[in-house]
Formats: structure tokens, C-alpha cells, sequence
């Protein structure tokens, strides 16, 4: 093993050890670990998928109950329906509006009346311990031509994976992160970018949050939790500022906005001062209601 194989792993184990042990996610390291199967651990049938399906067939129905099974069969199929007419920007943006606002189905139900346009949803914005939060090491995928990549960590929230995380040992150059590795992985293995809200690149010193669409230059730092937080841009304050679970889903429910203005469709994500001031200024004027 060499030197600096050995030292991205350690930076990798720092990180997930974080996301036990500080933010309760559950973590698993799949790397010559995960079978295959329905009753297997994800639930894999095999490498090319992306999308948990026994996880997100489980929350559909925690939180839309009582619904045929054909409801919840359609709901998952909608979700990874692909096209091969889009761009990854394009699809990014759909796979967001399912996942955020919800699911529309037709079926028949118990009565054996029609049910049209039913919208079942995948998440629980209010209740952030409803969902299910899981982050993985080194899970094989396979994309491309067969070709294969082995993510550091991917979060997938009820089965969903939302978060992409590219980590590399102090010495290496953050962008290179960029460069070399996040890009390589969006031409290869587009499909797990479908559905990805927020991509988090770190050297363990030097960290930055950002879209499928920005460019690295675009690719922001995390320094404050509170507005009263020192600034810091190491790997456990990004992690903890944006992963954090209740923050994690208000950030993807409301802290996301697709631009096509200028003819395609770009991803922004508020910057970690404006999530603050945000939260702070709706929490100033909940307060002022209620003493009135």
C-alpha cells in the first residue's frame, strides 16, 4: 500500500467517522463487502444501480400508506426513468423537482375507483429522523462501457444518492479533486449525478460544496454553522455545517435553484452566508409572531 493510498484513506476514515459518531448517519464500507440481491445489505441487484430501490420503495410507503402496490412500483419507476436526449444539467433539474416536491402516480384503489395524479412523496422535510440517512465507502459502480469507479463516499438519503464526496490527503492540491477525479467520475458513471444535490471536495485542511454544473472556481467554502462561528475550512466543519441532517434537508429543499437564463440549465447553491442570514431572518420573524 502506498504512502499516499494510505493517507486518502485515513482522511476517507476521518470523515466517516464523522458522520457516525457527530451527525448519526449509519455507515457502511461496501469495498469487497457487498453482495448482491433483494435481501442483500443495499439491496444491489447488481453494480449499475445507482438508486436503492428497497430503500426508497420502503419510505414511499412510510410516507404515503395505504396505497397499492402498483402506486408504489410507479412512483420508482418514474424516478429512475432516464432519457438519452437530455443533458446531465437537464435531468439533474427533474430528478430535483420528483425528489422535492414529490411524485406524481395513477392507479386504482381498493374501491377499484381511478386515481389520477396522486403525488406521493419521498421525503419527510419536517421530521429529519424519519429518513434514511446512509453513507458510503467505496461502493463499486459501474457506468460506461462496463468501466468501474469506486466513489470515496456517496450519502444517499432513503435510498437516494444525494451526496458526493471526493477526498484527498492533505499534500494533494483540492482542485486536483476536481480535475482528475469528480470529473472523470460524471463522464463515466453520469447515471449516480442524476440525483445528486450537493458534491463535497476535501484535503482534510482545504474544503468547498457544489453543484453537477459549476465549475471549480464556482465550488464554495463551509467555514460557519452559526454566524457567530469563527471561520474555519476544515473537513469536519463543511461536513457537520452542510450534513448535519436537518440542515442537510433544508439545504436541499430550499437553498437549491435552477437558472436556464442563459440558454442552459446551471445549478446554484446558496453560499454558506446566505443559508445563515436566511434561516436567521425566518427565525427572527417566527419569533416576532409569536408575541403577538
Amino acid at each position: 500500500m502506498t504512502r499516499e493510498y494510505s493517507e486518502d484513506r485515513l482522511i476517507e476514515q476521518t470523515a466517516i467517522d464523522l458522520f457516525f459518531n457527530q451527525l448519526g448517519w449509519d455507515t457502511l464500507l461496501a469495498y469487497n463487502n457487498e453482495g448482491f440481491g433483494e435481501d442483500s445489505t443495499l439491496g444491489r441487484l447488481n453494480k449499475k444501480e445507482v438508486v436503492l430501490k428497497k430503500t426508497v420503495l420502503a419510505k414511499l410507503k412510510q410516507f404515503n400508506p395505504g396505497l397499492p402496490n402498483q402506486a408504489y412500483k410507479q412512483a420508482y419507476e418514474k424516478l429512475i426513468e432516464e432519457s438519452s436526449t437530455k443533458s446531465l444539467a437537464e435531468i439533474n433539474y427533474e430528478k430535483h423537482q420528483l425528489l422535492r416536491n414529490g411524485i406524481a402516480v395513477d392507479f386504482i384503489n381498493d374501491k377499484g375507483e381511478p386515481i389520477k395524479n396522486k403525488t406521493l412523496k419521498i421525503f419527510d422535510f419536517d421530521k429529519a429522523d424519519n429518513n434514511n440517512f446512509l453513507a458510503v465507502r467505496q461502493l463499486w459502480l459501474q457506468g460506461k462501457s462496463n468501466r468501474e469507479r469506486r466513489p470515496d463516499i456517496i450519502g444517499f438519503v432513503n435510498g437516494i444518492p444525494l451526496l458526493f464526496i471526493e477526498l484527498k490527503a492533505a499534500h494533494r492540491k483540492l482542485e486536483n479533486a476536481y480535475n482528475k477525479n469528480f470529473t472523470d467520475y460524471k463522464d463515466v458513471i453520469p447515471k449516480l449525478f442524476y440525483y445528486n444535490a450537493f458534491v463535497l471536495l476535501s484535503n482534510g485542511i482545504e474544503s468547498r460544496i457544489g453543484s453537477v454544473t459549476g465549475q471549480y472556481q464556482h465550488f464554495h467554502e463551509w467555514k460557519r454553522i452559526t454566524e457567530e462561528d469563527e471561520g474555519i475550512v476544515a473537513l469536519d466543519r463543511i461536513i457537520a455545517g452542510v450534513c448535519e441532517k436537518n440542515r442537510f434537508l433544508d439545504l436541499f429543499e430550499n437553498f437549491i435553484l435552477f437558472d436556464n437564463s442563459l440558454g442552459k440549465v446551471v445549478k446554484l447553491i446558496a453560499r454558506n452566508h446566505q443559508f445563515i442570514g436566511v434561516n436567521k431572518a425566518v427565525e427572527n420573524i417566527r419569533h416576532k409572531d409569536q408575541l403577538y
